[in-house]
């Protein structure tokens, strides 16, 4: 193993336990010494990649940004039914959330406005949802009578709601979970036509790896000020 790919892997590695402890402990209780030894390295090695502990949630915070932006971009660049799609993608989040530490330690970070720093990871996501429920509407998808940004503004409340309960109990994002809320949503939003043609199971498969990628390169035009999770 080179040099270089030995420094990717303790990246990896501390950005993985640094997850795991913003998670368990939040910011300001986790600790350089518990991330290094969670890593397996030296305070040194850390201090080598990351100069504080600020450095090291902003990392977390990027890679969450990355996994769940490129959900969002899957959904919105699809094809077929855009009512389908917004569905199909709060099933991949969820499923990304209960597979990704980094993911939900990134979206902890991003609540508790670490350090002040100004970030918004969710605003992808409710461009998303809009943008969606928008071609919904122009593909005469929607009921009658049913105004997209009113929709949005529903989605967007459960699906925040769904997140924020799932902190404590995982079982929040559970298939059957969302499979409930767009039960009870879909009768209400789809047009006449499109009765019975929904699945609010969703339709992609169980199996896709959107997983964090700590050691992408963050597109820095972005993961300042955006990503997508269910806020």
């Amino acid at each position: 193993m080179t040099k270089q790919d030995r420094a990717v892997r303790t990246r990896l590695a501390l950005i993985r336990s640094a997850a795991e402890q913003f998670e368990a402990r939040g910011y300001v209780r986790a600790s350089l010494a518990e991330i290094s030894a969670g890593a397996g390295v030296s305070s040194g090695a850390l201090h080598f990649h990351f100069v504080n502990k600020a450095a090291v949630a902003e990392a977390v915070e990027d890679a969450a940004a990355l996994a769940l932006r490129r959900i969002g971009r899957r959904g919105r660049g699809g094809d077929g039914c855009a009512l389908q799609r917004l569905v199909d993608v709060t099933h991949q989040v969820a499923r990304l959330l209960c597979a990704d530490v980094v993911v939900r330690a990134g979206l902890r970070l991003n609540a508790e406005a670490v350090d002040g720093r100004v970030r918004d990871l969710r605003r992808e996501w409710r461009e998303c949802v809009h943008e969606l429920l928008a071609e919904a509407e122009r593909r005469g998808e929607l009921a009658a009578g049913v105004p997209p940004h009113r929709t949005s503004a529903v989605v967007l409340a459960a699906t925040t709601g769904i997140e924020v309960l799932a902190r404590e109990d995982q079982g929040w994002l559970a298939r059957p979970s969302l499979t409930d809320l767009w039960q009870l949503l879909l009768p209400c939003v789809a047009a006449p036509h499109l009765a019975g043609a929904l699945d609010p199971a969703g339709t992609g498969p169980e199996d896709v790896d959107f997983e964090a990628d700590p050691g992408a390169e963050p597109d820095r035009e972005e993961t300042g000020t955006a990503g997508l999770a269910l806020r």
